[in-house]
């Protein structure tokens, strides 16, 4: 998906299998060793202690022992705290795939987190609970997770079917009040198709169910092809033989369960009111009135996450030792923010630190940052329908003469991310099938910065005789206003000058990059200078299709195939590959991957890592597929 600066959309994952890197802390000793196992495995924290965590969109703050008493007051009269949006809904499903700290073994002050954020959550239903989720740092309790499924998808032979259990015992949180069963997971799947509702990735990953409608529907209408035999299975019956990518595409936020008896009413209007109503199933919930309106939400200013009462620690994997999460969603400054929770208390900041204040962190606070891959990959896509990018030489000679680790730079550095050789990130299922770090071992991206000689190679290849770009053509590139974006825009652009191009530099807000022009085919960007693609779930396919599928084209707007690549090979290539699993499928996409390279439709420059940090008197856990702190296993000292 794609990425901005100032909002991260971030989706599920759909791994098989997952790991955490934890950093075990003795009760009064200092860290010791890093080392990787299951979630499952980690033991949970002794003795059990209330903690309250304020979570702000921005940074975190965790404060005393009084919060504690007002969150036990409130659940002690019987206050209802429900799940409140799309956002909210997938907070409270804390993933899995997380790098955990695990909690010291002893007690402490009860506190409260504050977390400072970027931007607010503009969107809390659960077919679209991204940012928010993201920004608290939980996963999801889709029907793809351990959670709520019972042991992994089964696939029929003929890829055509999908069976999947469901737990007992998973309740929703009030008002609903009952245990969830898979007709709540079929209702989940049928709204997300609806207009009303706006879950623009239900035709995108789920088109292969029976009777799934190819538009949004103007209701919530039936799908033949998904049915519930018992509560607790549920059954999606394929038109195309594509259950491995379905299957993985499981996680995605549209399947989390929705109450249709309690969420129609709502969803019957233009658009649905069920954002500011949503419920919960998992350890927290955003608070609200025993009506069920959302008073922990103040649009543009804060999310307040309260215990879930109905949540059932036997049924999940989290620990959850949080009892408050405070977050603001109105930050301003990062590097403020940043040097605020170094060197504060009880803080947490929930997206990468510029880069002096990451220099910092990573060099004078020692155990006060967590660091994972941010599973997926920046670059500069060239419009492939438009001249001069129309000639692939043009665009290999772009490729080879770019120094990508300049533009790395502009990012902040090593630190930011690996210079990227092709699109498949590292520790990307596929990643090593596409060549690895060294990627498919093309002359036009063998120099991370830049060789000239190679790319004369390819502008004569072009017909300019030069070796460099000899046309009179403007080139119009989109950047934003703001750094990062705005620094790495102005480093392409220079790169692309010293090829000969002539290049207009449009700077336009972050938020009006991809909206209003990269991803609107008749403004006829030749260049887009914040491009950003990353992870839905952990499947190659969720990584290519999108963004150089031919048939994903969309010539009306919100277009996510930047460059327009449209190769019948590379199209039919994907078609096959769609229906593969487990190691032929991994080959498959790697090759993919080197097909798209050839056609030379982009420059990739980075994959991305990022870097959570938090105050001294957090033990901070980082969220390995969010990229963000994890609540559900972060607590106090």
């Amino acid at each position: 998906m794609q990425r901005g600066e100032d909002l991260r959309r971030v989706r599920n994952n759909a791994g098989i299998e997952f790991s955490a890197r934890a950093r075990q802390q003795a009760s009064d000793a200092a860290q010791t060793a890093e080392h990787a196992r299951p979630l499952t495995e980690c033991a949970p924290r002794q003795p059990q202690r209330r903690q309250r965590i304020v979570a702000v969109h921005r940074q975190r703050e965790l404060v005393g022992p009084e919060a504690v008493g007002a969150l036990q007051d409130n659940i002690a009269n019987g206050r209802r705290d429900v799940l409140t949006d799309k956002a909210v809904q997938c907070v409270f499903e804390a993933d899995d795939s997380v790098v955990r700290h695990p909690q010291p073994d002893r007690g402490g002050t009860a506190g409260r987190l504050a977390t400072a954020c970027i931007a607010d959550a503009h969107a809390m239903d659960s077919v679209d609970c991204r940012q928010v989720a993201a920004a608290a740092g939980a996963g999801k309790r889709a029907v793809g997770r351990e959670r709520l499924r019972r042991g992994e998808p089964e696939i029929a032979a003929d890829n055509k079917s999908i069976t999947v259990k469901l737990r007992t015992g998973v309740k929703f949180a009030p008002p609903v009040n009952r245990e969830i069963t898979s007709k709540d997971v079929k209702y989940a799947f049928e709204r997300s198709f609806s207009a009303n509702v706006g879950g623009q990735y239900a035709t995108a990953f789920f088109s292969a169910i029976e009777g799934a409608p190819e538009k949004p529907t103007k209701g919530v209408k039936d799908i033949p092809g998904i049915e519930t035999p018992d509560d607790q299975t549920l059954v999606l019956k394929l038109s195309r033989p594509e259950a491995p990518g379905v299957a993985a595409a499981l996680v995605m936020p549209i399947t989390m369960p929705v109450p249709e008896e309690y969420a129609k009413e709502f969803d019957a209007k233009s658009p649905s009111t069920y954002n500011k109503r949503v419920v919960a199933s998992g350890p927290y919930m955003v608070a609200n009135d025993a009506e069920g309106n959302l008073t922990g939400y103040k649009t543009g200013k804060s999310i307040k996450l309260v215990r879930n009462p109905n949540w059932d620690k036997a049924t999940d994997f989290k620990p959850a030792y949080l009892d408050e999460i405070d977050m603001k969603t109105n930050g301003a400054d990062a590097s403020v923010d940043a040097q605020q929770v170094l060197k504060g208390q009880g803080m947490m900041l929930d997206t990468n630190p510029p880069a002096a204040a990451l220099k910092t962190a990573l060099t004078q606070s020692e155990g006060q940052f967590g660091t994972v891959p941010a599973g997926g990959y920046r670059y500069f896509p060239m419009n492939t329908t438009l001249k001069p990018f129309d000639d692939v030489n043009v665009r290999k000679a772009v490729l080879a003469g770019f120094d990508r680790e300049a533009a790395v730079k502009a990012r902040g550095g090593k630190a930011t991310g690996d210079v990227a050789t092709h699109f498949l990130p590292p520790g990307f299922p596929g990643f090593e099938e596409a060549g690895g770090a060294e990627g498919a071992g093309v002359d036009f991206l063998s120099n991370p910065r830049g060789d000239m000689e190679v790319a004369a190679k390819y502008m004569k290849a072009a017909g300019f005789a030069s070796g460099k770009y000899e046309g009179n053509e403007e080139i119009l590139m989109i950047g934003a206003t703001a750094d990062p974006v705005k620094a790495q825009s102005e480093v392409a652009k220079a790169q692309l000058e010293k090829l000969g191009f002539k290049v207009n530099l449009r700077l336009v807000p972050q938020d009006a990059v991809y909206t209003e022009y990269c991803q609107v085919p008749k403004k006829e960007v030749h260049v887009c200078g914040g491009a950003g693609w990353f992870k839905d779930f952990q499947d190659p396919q969720s990584m290519l299709e999108p963004t150089f599928k031919g048939k994903n084209i969309s010539l009306d707007g919100g277009n996510n195939n930047l460059p327009q690549l449209n190769d019948p090979k590379i199209d039919a290539a994907m078609d096959k590959a769609a229906a593969l699993q487990g190691g032929e499928r991994l080959k498959a996409y790697g090759e993919i991957d080197k097909m798209i390279v050839e056609q030379a439709p982009a420059v990739p420059f980075v994959w991305d890592k990022t870097t959570i940090v938090w105050s001294k008197d957090v033990v901070g856990a980082v969220n390995e597929y969010y990229t963000t702190g994890d609540f559900a296993f972060t607590s106090l000292k």
